[in-house]
Order: C-alpha cells, then sequence, then structure tokens
C-alpha cells in the first residue's frame, strides 16, 4: 500500500482527460446524471488516460470488446479530485478520478 502511496503525484495544472467506456456505461449515466465505476472506492476510475495512451488502455482492459466510446472529460468541470499515478510497467502517468464523473465535465463522446 506504501508503494502506490509513493506513485501518487498531485499536479496544480489541467489536462483533457481521456475515459474509454462503453454504451452501456453512457446509458447509465443518463439515467443518473453522472458516470460511476466499481473500483471509486479503491483505485478512482483506472480507466482514464491520455489521448496518446488510448491504445494501451484499450489492449489492456478491453480486449476483443466492440462498441467502445471515448469520453473527452474537461478536468477543471469535475466535482471529484483527481490524482496522477506513475504507473511502472509503461513508465507513463495515469489519472485516477476520485468520484464520479459528472456530466457536465464530459465535452465530447465519440465511438471508438
Amino acid at each position: 500500500l506504501q508503494e502506490k502511496r509513493n506513485r501518487i503525484v498531485d499536479r496544480t495544472y489541467y489536462f483533457m482527460i481521456y475515459h474509454i467506456t462503453t454504451k452501456e456505461e453512457i446509458d447509465k449515466s443518463l439515467i443518473s446524471g453522472s458516470l460511476s465505476a466499481p473500483s471509486l472506492q479503491t483505485e478512482g476510475f483506472i480507466h482514464t488516460c491520455e489521448k496518446e495512451q488510448i491504445q494501451g488502455v484499450i489492449d489492456r482492459y478491453y480486449a476483443g470488446h466492440t462498441g467502445l466510446f471515448l469520453l473527452h472529460i474537461d478536468e477543471t468541470k469535475l466535482s471529484a479530485m483527481v490524482k496522477y499515478e506513475l504507473a511502472p510497467s509503461v513508465n507513463e502517468m495515469f489519472p485516477h478520478i476520485f468520484g464520479v464523473i459528472n456530466k457536465d465535465a464530459v465535452v465530447k463522446v465519440e465511438e471508438l
């Protein structure tokens, strides 16, 4: 657990965050007003990523899936806390959103 905490980094500047999801999750979010995930209590949204990391996330978490969507999330509009973690296996930083993704933070949805 301590090793994981050491990889968490605070940032003071903002990026667009990209989140890969399914049509089913998008439909649920339209009803509730926000996008949620089972991992929220422990790890945040583990499938959020910066644009150049999208293909790697698809390969690791969604291999063989079809009907995926890419949400463009304006980090400045999120009501939830965002922390960035260094993933040693790929030596890249990944954002984790600790809370739901409020609908107004999603500025674009595109089919992959």
